[in-house]
């Protein structure tokens, strides 16, 4: 089996329109996918990639799908390329080249996986994640905006990495959503401000959302994720046509 490849969640073409959503995880290919609700194979379906928080691992995708939607999105979550500090467990994500690099490939083996054996639309496939889940989210979707429909950061900051915007011209294009907390430690009001005059200044779509919280991913962070995601594909849409 190849290391990336997932496993058969069980839906065949001929699945009830009422099917439960589905979550399935290999240990030997760290990564976990969901098939929505009611999942129609003539349907071709927004892919969201979750990039976990640190600590955390590809399993996460089971708490933050329920929350964002069951129904509108197929998903995929990797694992982080590195092990948390033993006494946080789990796993984490780097900014450095070479974990970069790791996060591109198993970005794009969980994509294409999904793409194999469900009905991806092409132009629809959304990065998001939490902590360094988002930093690495934003670093991946800068570096290669072609390959992402938009991306979502949650309470992670802009990578500190020479040339994270050498492709400003390309990435005006791509709808950015950076999601923080008032009272965060990690990611403070000072260092959102900072990453937002950048962005800005490069003339991104940004748009920015703050919640009465610390470091925290709250379920009315995940629910305005889907409203976002949602407007931005109805405005994809309507351009194409």
């Amino acid at each position: 089996m190849d290391r990336w490849k997932l496993p058969s969640p069980g839906v065949s073409e001929t699945s009830s329109p009422t099917a439960a959503p589905q979550f399935t995880q290999d240990e030997s290919a760290p990564c976990s996918l969901f098939v929505p609700m009611g999942y129609e194979p003539g349907y071709a379906y927004p892919l969201l990639v979750w990039l976990h928080g640190p600590g955390a691992d590809e399993t996460q995708l089971r708490h933050v799908m329920p929350q964002i939607s069951l129904r509108n999105y197929l998903a995929v979550a990797p694992r982080g390329t590195r092990r948390a500090p033993s006494q946080q467990g789990g796993f984490c994500w780097s900014t450095d080249v070479v974990d970069r690099d790791l996060a591109c490939q198993r970005v794009s083996e969980a994509v294409r996986s999904a793409q194999e054996q469900y009905h991806v639309h092409p132009k629809r496939v959304f990065l998001a994640g939490f902590d360094t889940g988002g930093t690495v989210a934003l670093q991946l979707a800068l570096a290669w905006p072609e390959r992402f429909a938009g991306v979502v950061s949650i309470a992670g900051a802009l990578p500190r990495m020479a040339g994270t915007l050498r492709r400003w011209h390309q990435v005006r294009d791509l709808p950015i959503l950076i999601m923080c907390g008032r009272y965060s430690n990690r990611y403070p009001c000072r260092q959102v401000c900072e990453n937002l005059r950048l962005l800005f200044c490069a003339g991104l779509d940004v748009t920015v959302r703050e919640y009465p919280c610390g470091q925290e991913l709250q379920p009315a962070m995940l629910r305005d994720m889907n409203g976002w995601l949602m407007d931005v594909i109805q405005r994809q849409n309507e351009n194409e046509h």
